[in-house]
């Protein structure tokens, strides 16, 4: 194993996860905000908002995240701005999610029969304010799988940008690799780091929609 100790390998990885689980974290909190921004665009009045935000969500779920990636890390280079590896990936990781979070919640929302916007507005509630009291409380039941379920495939997606030099779980992985000339262990080692982190996810999938009694 060269000069690495097994637990060498196990301190490095330990840090790759660390900056896995922290890209995960800006990633799914941004794409949450964004998301939520471009949902409600989606199901406004407006034919203009509409189709913008439809133009969004197609666009970032009609094209690979590796491209993604590679357009935020060497497009904004050409603009003459230096960006790192770790801003390149957060931005493009954040955007990639934002867009299926807008779309899984638009779902969740138009879920709601159309009596429940009836009422609100009978109740002298402008749009946002039945969304925000009425709405949105019964469509979090119905969000709370496919929003967490998403939530994994946001963390296996980081594994991506090693491609552009951010130093994560995979990147890590791959350099350990070539250095102790033991790949199935290290990489081995690699996925179990990934199930880690998303096996609690899935739990606490299950935990949610059992404490909130959201529909299977």
């Amino acid at each position: 194993m060269s000069d690495f100790t097994f637990l060498d390998v196990v301190r490095n990885l330990l840090t790759g996860l660390q900056w896995t689980l922290a890209l995960s974290l800006v990633a799914f909190i941004g794409g949450a905000l964004i998301g939520l921004l471009v949902m409600t665009l989606r199901i406004s009045d407006n034919a203009f908002s509409r189709a913008f935000a439809r133009t969004y969500i197609e666009l970032f779920q009609g094209t690979p995240l590796l491209m993604q990636l590679f357009l935020v890390f060497f497009g904004v280079a050409l603009l003459g701005i230096d960006i790192s590896p770790w801003l390149a990936a957060a931005l493009a990781l954040t955007l990639f999610t934002s867009a299926y979070l807008a779309e899984i919640w638009r779902g969740c929302v138009e879920s709601i029969p159309h009596g429940q916007w009836e009422a609100s507005s009978s109740l002298a509630l402008n749009p946002l304010e039945q969304l925000r009291y009425v709405i949105l409380p019964q469509a979090l039941r119905i969000a709370v799988a496919p929003t967490v379920g998403f939530s994994v495939q946001v963390v296996k997606g980081t594994a991506v940008t090693s491609i552009i030099g951010f130093t994560e779980l995979t990147k890590t992985g791959g350099m350990l690799a070539n250095a102790t000339f033991e790949p199935f262990m290290v990489y081995g080692l690699v996925a179990l780091g990934y199930f880690l982190l998303c096996y609690p996810l899935s739990l606490s999938a299950r935990y949610l929609e059992r404490r909130l009694h959201a529909p299977a």
